[in-house]
């Protein structure tokens, strides 16, 4: 098959690639800071989002993860 695709073929198969490019494109960050100064300092201590605090019998708490 050695036919060359007419100019609306071509025209749509160039759509097709730049949708998918704009689709697949991986997310633009902003220069600077990422993470937040508060999960930056919850990944340094190692505080997790699923922390608890259990009552003990004496009326105090404990966080534990």
């Amino acid at each position: 098959m050695d036919r060359s695709p007419n100019p609306d073929e071509a025209a749509a198969i160039a759509a097709a690639i730049g949708q998918f490019q704009a689709e697949t494109a991986p997310l633009e960050i902003e220069a600077g800071e990422t993470v937040s100064p508060w999960q930056r300092a919850a990944l340094v201590e190692g505080v997790g989002a699923k922390g608890t605090v259990q009552k003990h019998l004496e009326g105090g708490s404990q966080w534990q993860s």
